[in-house]
């Protein structure tokens, strides 16, 4: 007789045979899909699908330059200068995105928003100091190119909501931007427009 086990990333049943071990070993995978869980659906990517989000490097501290807490905010913090200095016409998109997203059952947070450009060249040198001048290019403009800067851009997590987005997105005009940020959204056609092609990264 066999029994099945359900694993949250396989759609069907996978057999297992009965064995002494059979405890420690679900325990142990159990333990490791958790922790890989966990990663992957920080609002920050921080280590998970998403790569680390710049947004976060320097952590909330209150002020209004455009910083969040790592667990993002919603479209109705409009008491932040994150969310209240976005683009009208892209936080109507993003509210709108966001109450479609709620009811298929996901919570869509605002990682990053407007950002000023004194926090946008902090963000960048922190990521120079993690990731080199090469690598840090890739993940953050300059102030001068950063659609963050002038509240064009928002930020979107956690994962699930980032890939929400990424399938629905366009029915409201919000469109990825860059291959390498999934979590990076910009209102760039008309609600159900087809969305330009993928830039490589921000560089």
């Amino acid at each position: 007789m066999t029994t099945h086990t359900f694993l949250p990333s396989l759609s069907r049943p996978v057999p297992r045979r009965r064995s002494r071990r059979a405890p420690l070993v679900a325990a142990l995978l159990i333990t490791v899909l958790a922790a890989i869980a966990w990663v992957a659906v920080r609002p920050d990517g921080a280590g998970g699908i998403l790569p680390s989000s710049v947004s976060a490097l320097s952590g909330a501290d209150g002020t209004g330059d455009g910083n969040l807490p790592d667990s993002g905010v919603t479209v109705d913090d409009t008491h932040l200068n994150a969310v209240a200095r976005l683009d009208p016409e892209l936080l109507e998109a993003v509210r709108q995105a966001t109450a479609a997203a709620a009811e298929d059952g996901i919570e869509v947070r605002i990682t990053s928003g407007w950002r000023s450009a004194d926090y946008q060249q902090q963000l960048l040198d922190e990521a120079i100091a993690t990731y080199g001048e090469r690598g840090a290019r890739q993940l953050v403009q300059t102030p001068d190119r950063s659609r963050h800067v002038t509240g064009d851009a928002v930020d979107i997590g956690p994962t699930d909501a980032a890939f929400w987005m990424l399938r629905h997105g366009p029915d409201f005009g919000l469109c990825q931007v860059y291959a390498n940020e999934v979590w990076h959204y910009e209102l760039l056609v008309e609600p159900g427009g087809t969305c330009p092609p993928l830039q490589q990264d921000a560089s």
